[in-house]
């Protein structure tokens, strides 16, 4: 089972995912962690990488499905993803689709934590505390969360029609959210 988790930056796609990911034996590929290990690494895709993310800026498509690209075409994970952030463009979603064409597989359920302005500020202020993310700057994710509603709406326009789409309100306690995905799924 394939499922697309997407939201603005602290909606708790990484949290759901994660949820999923132990409860269906699935894989997690998060675009974040793939990004921020590529930094971490210290790679030149990373050091382009930084320059986007400091500025509260999407990374390049480019670069983005270079690395998409190459986890979907991965056997021992076909049919067993979690895309936790991607795709964020028009570019990325019609890229995934002929990229699952290509390799035999499907989306089975798509997820938009649609959440306020107001409590991703409270959520990143706390996840800033706790997992002390880089990336976590307040500046920074407003102006995140802003680039995310103006690039992510086509791609919500592009999904919200299809039989498997769902919208859950991301504002609801981490639980609350985890039983509806749960109920939608059936497991």
């Amino acid at each position: 089972m394939n499922i697309i988790l997407f939201g603005p930056p602290g909606a708790g796609k990484g949290t759901q995912a994660k949820n999923l990911e132990k409860k269906l034996n699935n894989f997690q590929i998060s675009t974040g962690d793939m990004l921020r290990d590529e930094i971490k690494n210290e790679t030149e895709i990373g050091k382009k990488i930084i320059n986007y993310m400091n500025d509260g800026k999407f990374v390049d498509d480019e670069i983005v499905n270079k690395l998409m690209k190459k986890a979907i075409f991965d056997n021992q994970k076909k049919g067993k993803f979690i895309f936790d952030g991607y795709p964020r463009t028009l570019e990325q979603a019609k890229n995934l689709d002929l990229w699952l064409i290509e390799s035999n597989q499907k989306i089975d359920f798509i997820f938009f934590l649609n959440v306020s302005k107001n409590i991703i500020i409270q959520r990143i202020e706390k996840r800033k505390i706790i997992e002390k993310r880089s990336d976590d700057d307040l500046n920074t994710i407003l102006k995140r969360y802003d680039t995310y509603m103006e690039t992510t709406k086509p791609v919500l326009d592009y999904y919200s029609s299809r039989s498997d789409f769902h919208e859950i309100d991301g504002g609801l306690k981490i639980e609350e959210i985890t039983t509806k995905i749960n109920t939608i799924l059936k497991v």
